[in-house]
C-alpha cells in the first residue's frame, strides 16, 4: 500500500502513523551522533529525571504529535525534540516563551562576539 492510499483509506491516520506503509528503504547504518544531538537528549534526559521532573517523557511524544504536517515533515529528528521541549516547557509554565527566546538571542550573540 502506498502513502497516498493509505491517506485515502476509510480511518485516516495521524501524520506520524506509518506503520506498514511502503516508505521506500531505510538507511540501517549507525552514525555519530553531533554535539547537537547529544545536547538535545542531554536536556531531555535531564528535564524528564527525576530531580527535576518538568515534564514525562510521554508528554514529549505528545508534542511532536501535535506538530503540523508540514512542520513534522520537515523538521529533522532532534529539531523535533527541541522544539517539543520548548513548548512542554511553556506549557508547563517552567519557562516563557519570551525567555527562552532572550536567552536563546544573548547566547547566539556571545557566539558572534567571540567568533
Amino acid at each position: 500500500m502506498t502513502s497516498e492510499r493509505a491517506m485515502q483509506s476509510s480511518s485516516p491516520r495521524a501524520m506520524h502513523d506509518i506503520g506498514g506503509l511502503d516508505l521506500g528503504p531505510i538507511d540501517r547504518t549507525e552514525h555519530p551522533r553531533t554535539l547537537y544531538e547529544l545536547r538535545v537528549d542531554a536536556m531531555l534526559m535531564l528535564l524528564t529525571g527525576p530531580a527535576c521532573g518538568a515534564f514525562k517523557t510521554d508528554a514529549l511524544r505528545r508534542a511532536i504529535e501535535e506538530f503540523s504536517q508540514e512542520d513534522y515533515d520537515h523538521l529533522p529528528y532532534y529539531d523535533r525534540w527541541l522544539q517539543a521541549i520548548t513548548n512542554l516547557l511553556v506549557e508547563q509554565q517552567v519557562l516563557t516563551r519570551e525567555e527562552i527566546e532572550a536567552r536563546v538571542a544573548a547566547i547566539t550573540k556571545e557566539l558572534a562576539d567571540a567568533a
